[in-house]
């Protein structure tokens, strides 16, 4: 049986947070939960009493990200695991896309996480360990039409989670970033539209003419998926949810191949290299 685990959460009302918050707690692990309404956190409170610390927090708050990271600290001693899960989809086409939600997206899914990070980093550096685990997804690997800003967001988280694994591996502080392709949660109750123009009618119905044909996981078979990965000493940097790597494979090929062909070109861009 694994050692009792510490963890702490954002966004654990409703979807992935709220599931494997509950997976973690069944199993008899603690959990300082996070949530913008602590009341949504309630049922979890009334099944596992004190194992859960409930907290409102809204990740944008940076303030706040700090005092709910060294509050749930300095209840339970110790924090083991940090999953930064809390964030939102806001979809449309690029042109479409209203500057002040892109803004507030990239504060949510982005900036959101590096505060949880950077909250996290001392008390896991001092404890000598600790598994940060960053919510990516499937649009955090390849674009998808419409999906822009929402892959945006997960393409940094992506780029930061991979770097911040190379800077704290000698604090023997572990990084994962999960990446799950479509699931039935409630993410769909979250999103926001950007405002449509009938200029890309057309294209929008392609788009998602192609989703239709999309498998659609059960969110309930992903809890033991993660935690497997925080039980094991040499965890992943990436972590798939769902049968994903046929496509992903499919993407890179597209990739080296348009590189391959362009070789030459990139080569002589080099120039004369000095020294």
């Amino acid at each position: 049986m694994p050692q009792e685990k510490i963890w702490f959460v954002t966004g654990a009302s409703r979807g992935f947070g709220h599931l494997w918050t509950e997976a973690a707690l069944k199993r008899g692990d603690k959990v300082v939960a996070t949530a913008r309404d602590p009341k949504a956190l309630d049922g979890l409170v009334a099944e596992y009493g004190d194992a859960v610390l409930p907290l409102a927090l809204d990740v944008t708050d940076r303030e706040a990200v700090f005092g709910a990271v060294n509050k749930g600290h300095a209840h339970f001693g110790r924090l083991d695991v940090i999953l930064s899960n809390a964030g939102y989809g806001y979809i449309g086409a690029i042109e479409e896309a209203d500057p002040a939600e892109v803004l507030k997206n990239f504060e949510t899914n982005v900036f959101g996480t590096i505060s949880v990070i950077q909250a996290a980093l001392p008390l896991l550096r001092a404890q000598g360990r600790g598994h940060i685990l960053t919510l990516s997804s499937i649009g955090g690997i390849m674009s998808a039409g419409m999906g822009g800003i929402y892959g945006a967001t997960k393409f940094a988280v992506e780029s930061l989670s991979e770097t911040l694994s190379i800077e704290v591996a000698d604090f023997g502080v572990k990084v994962t970033v999960i990446e799950p392709g479509p699931f039935a949660t409630d993410f769909s109750t979250s999103i926001k539209i950007a405002p449509p123009m009938p200029e890309y009618d057309d294209a929008r119905e392609k788009i998602l003419a192609k989703r239709k044909s999309v498998s659609i996981g059960d969110p309930a078979a992903t809890a033991e998926a993660v935690l497997k990965v925080v039980d094991v000493e040499e965890p992943p940097l990436r972590l798939l949810l769902g049968t994903l790597l046929p496509i992903i494979k499919n993407v890179y090929k597209e990739r080296l191949s348009g590189w391959e062909k362009w070789e030459d070109v990139s080569n002589a861009a080099l120039g004369s290299p000095a020294g």
